[in-house]
């Protein structure tokens, strides 16, 4: 019985995010991912392609198990689609969504502020690679906290693609939500993805810095849940700013609302963890100017800003953490 060794399995990997960026990147991952049966016909209408060409590249993914054909010219996804895309993300978010970084070393080493006005990060790369991180590692903790809180209102700050929000307003049909970001091109990818998942109606979009609450606190205005996924930690270098978007969503919170906080502590230590926990601490810290807060820090921060109580709770993406504070 042979086996797969490690390196068969880094191959596999590379070869799957290959083929799911040129799926994203033609659109129909979206389609694909509702599960039921599609036509190439309906892909390529979708990508704006030939039909021709989409049946080509969809007898790719169909080799590579990503597709099942259910009929002629029909297929759906796999039953492991859900995990690759996942996996996938943790590779397209640290060579693709970080390429600038990964290409300028040197510079960033010789003048970090000169490389850092030179080389930006696609906001629409962050956002798709972290929504295939997070579908899996990200928000399972914060998902179970929000859907037991039965909230009216949600507010997302950082959504990136919203694809939190998207998850949860589809289960929670009476509910609506916000999804702030800064990024033009991932408010344009969340209002997309709404309407594709048909929470288009419920769901706000704002292009906005999270950094803009200590001023004007109306997108979280009356929320029951306002949570923030990977975000913070990029405000947590401007001290009083950080204090007082944390105040005034403390203050916009309905009676028994709660504030949840996804986000990472640095180097972790565990054996699962310490390898992406070193690039991505590395990362922020070498390329952004951000250090990550341990999880002391944390704490002590929802403190000073009023929340009576606050807890921590570790989770499957390595090193992350979701704190959760209570009115």
């Amino acid at each position: 019985m042979s086996s797969i060794s490690p390196s068969e399995t880094a191959a596999d990997l590379a070869a799957v995010a290959a083929l799911l960026e040129m799926a994203d990147r033609l659109g129909i991952v979206p389609l694909l991912e509702r599960g039921e049966p599609v036509t190439a016909a309906q892909l390529a209408a979708t990508a704006d392609v030939p039909e021709e060409g989409m049946g080509d590249f969809l007898s790719a993914l169909v080799a590579a198990a990503l597709l099942v054909p259910t009929g002629v010219k029909e297929f759906r996804i796999s039953d492991d689609f859900a995990d690759r895309i996942h996996q996938s993300g943790y590779l397209t978010w640290s060579l693709r969504a970080n390429q600038p970084y990964v290409e300028h070393p040197a510079e960033f080493l010789r003048d970090p502020v000169a490389a850092a006005a030179r080389y930006q990060r696609n906001g629409r790369e962050v956002a798709v690679s972290s929504r295939w991180i997070g579908s899996q590692g990200f928000y399972p903790a914060a998902t179970e906290a929000i859907l037991a809180a039965r909230p009216q209102r949600i507010v997302d700050l950082g959504a990136g693609a919203a694809g939190l929000l998207i998850d949860l307003l589809g289960r929670l049909p009476g509910s609506t939500g916000v999804a702030l970001d800064m990024s033009a091109g991932a408010c344009r990818e969340a209002a997309r993805a709404a309407r594709a998942a048909g929470v288009g109606d419920r769901l706000e979009v704002v292009e906005r810095p999270i950094q803009s609450i200590a001023e004007d606190p109306a997108p979280v205005a009356g929320a029951d849940v306002i949570h923030a996924g990977f975000v913070f930690h990029d405000i947590v270098q401007e001290g009083d700013v950080f204090d007082q978007v944390l105040r005034r969503c403390r203050e916009a919170l309905r009676p028994g609302g709660i504030m949840a906080i996804t986000d990472a502590v640095p180097y972790a230590s565990a054996e699962r963890e310490r390898r992406f926990s070193a690039l991505f601490t590395y990362l922020h810290a070498g390329f952004m100017n951000v250090t990550l807060p341990p999880e002391e820090d944390w704490l002590a921060r929802f403190r000073q800003a009023g929340f009576d109580q606050a807890r921590c709770v570790p989770h499957r993406f390595p090193a992350g953490r979701l704190f959760i504070a209570a009115r």
